[in-house]
């Protein structure tokens, strides 16, 4: 069954974190959606819609790069599997010393990541050397997540990044996570391993994703 909510803290990470399921629609538990501030629902409502409209027109995009038709690359996100997660992170003084979350690569798909006030955080790893991202007011950053790369047969890669904290300032961010459906089996698109070997094999969306992302 697909979490509706998770509150947790890692271990390894200092940032508290708040995931709630938004689609599929009939997987929502509404009893865990905050009723306070009385917009918080009406505006997570709207922001699933939209984000997810711009996760289709990426994916779009990227399966026009790829050179199969958008519809071979879409289809394996039929039903639109959409995960928020939000995410704070404290100040810490010593900041050098820990991390907000630890590296990872995002499970899913596609990962639209809005840093909320304009505090910068998100590194990515590259070359063995992390890399500090700014925050643009109102952008998203766009993060590559492993079903995509298994889907692309590595034309595209995963991004390993982790969250650094800020000595005086606290941090917000959240995370829309689209991935294609729980009972899916995903493996390289049949048109991009006609002359070329399949990198990955075939894997199944519910043991992989939901066990990972969040």
């Amino acid at each position: 069954m697909a979490r509706s909510l998770l509150c947790l803290r890692s271990r390894s990470s200092t940032g508290d974190m708040f995931y709630l399921v938004l689609r599929p629609n009939e997987s929502r538990d509404m009893r865990f959606w905050p009723a306070c501030p009385p917009s918080f629902r009406t505006s997570i409502d709207r922001y699933s819609t939209e984000t997810a409209k711009v996760a289709r027109c990426l994916l779009e995009f990227m399966a026009k790069h790829l050179g199969v038709e958008p519809e071979s690359l879409l289809e394996m996100f039929h039903g639109q599997s959409q995960g928020l997660r939000m995410n704070y992170y404290p100040p810490c003084r010593q900041a050098n010393k820990v991390l907000g979350m630890s590296p990872h690569t995002d499970a899913a798909g596609l990962t639209l990541l809005l840093q909320v006030n304009g505090v910068p955080g998100l590194q990515i790893r590259k070359d063995g050397k992390w890399l500090a991202l700014d925050a643009l007011d109102g952008a998203f950053i766009v993060n590559v997540g492993d079903v995509l790369e298994i889907l692309s047969n590595g034309k595209y890669k995963s991004v390993e990044h982790r969250a650094v904290v800020h000595p005086n300032r606290e941090r917000i961010s959240a995370a829309v996570f689209h991935r294609p459906c729980q009972d899916a089996l995903i493996g390289p698109l049949p048109e991009l391993v006609k002359t070329t070997a399949a990198k990955r094999g075939v894997i199944d969306v519910f043991s992989y994703v939901l066990c990972w992302d969040w």
